[in-house]
């Protein structure tokens, strides 16, 4: 099965972004790119009138990926594009042709002013049960978002990338996760920003605040145990700069304020196959509505 970078494609202008983006990091590994379009067949009602009918639906659906692979074959010459078309429930189609792929690309509106995602059911259900890193994109996402700005402050594609941030949970430090975020950081030829947040022990959390020499030796303990696990990572990516960051606080809000300057953001999600079913997690949920950067969402046991 050839490797490739599946895109969900469904003409808004997220899953645009997302393809844009696809194509960006199809050109970095080398890899195709597969535009797939799920096709919910129209519900009978709906079928019968003339202007909304299932020929008609059909017909924009497939205009869609034709129309979208055209024009990324156009500005990214050197990415071979293909297209594929399902029919079936759009989460489920999804997380199915995510098997066969590097990873899954999808598109998150953007929320304005206040910058961040809004992950939709589909987008959310997809991340909880893909087992693939998936990569949510902003509407709004462009090539320059991910570079440096030039000297003369003005942004650019032609500068260098900014950092890779990963936010890393010493509780359980995974392989695919730390790999996959130094994969990325070496083939940007940028930093990686390991970013971990931590708080105090819950028998803390009803009693008096810290006394200052307490937390500064928790704060010391961390930060040895954060160096003790990237240690053999440095060894194996002696090119890839580490920059850590263990810091007393929410895991959420220093990602997300990481995610600022970065160009991906890389977290991770515990595979569970509990009989309750798959969940997001606290942490990356938060990441995914919020951050201001490309998230890379890697499953993980």
């Amino acid at each position: 099965m050839p490797r490739t970078i599946t895109v969900g494609l469904d003409g808004s202008p997220e899953s645009r972004a997302a393809a844009e983006w696809a194509a960006r990091e199809a050109m970095l590994r080398g890899l195709p790119v597969k535009l797939v379009q799920v096709w919910e067949p129209v519900p009978e009602p709906m079928a019968q009138a003339p202007l909304l009918g299932a020929e008609t639906h059909q017909h924009w659906t497939e205009r869609i990926p034709r129309e979208s692979a055209e024009g990324l074959r156009l500005r990214h010459p050197g990415v071979e594009v293909t297209t594929e078309q399902l029919t079936g429930r759009p989460a489920e189609a999804l997380v199915n042709v995510a098997r066969d792929a590097d990873m899954l690309v999808l598109g998150s509106r953007g929320l304005g002013g206040i910058g961040g995602f809004l992950v939709g059911s589909v987008g959310r259900a997809v991340v909880a049960h893909t087992e693939r890193p998936v990569v949510l994109v902003r509407a709004d996402e462009q090539a320059t978002d991910e570079h440096e700005m030039d000297e003369a402050d003005i942004p650019s594609a032609a500068t260098a990338f900014r950092p890779v941030v990963l936010g890393l949970d010493l509780a359980g430090p995974d392989e695919a996760l730390l790999g996959f975020a130094f994969e990325a950081a070496a083939r940007r030829s940028v930093p990686l920003r390991v970013v971990h947040g931590w708080n105090p022990p819950p028998y803390y959390a009803y009693g008096m605040a810290l006394e200052p020499a307490v937390e500064r030796e928790m704060a010391k303990g961390e930060a040895v145990v954060l160096s003790e696990v990237l240690c053999p990572w440095r060894q194996k990516y002696p090119d890839v700069e580490v920059v850590e960051q263990s810091h007393y606080g929410s895991p959420s809000l220093l990602l997300i304020d990481a995610s600022r300057e970065a160009s991906l953001v890389v977290v991770g999600r515990r595979i569970r196959r509990a009989s309750v079913g798959a969940h997001i997690g606290t942490v990356t949920h938060a990441v995914l509505h919020h951050s201001t950067a490309p998230v890379a969402v890697v499953a993980h046991d």
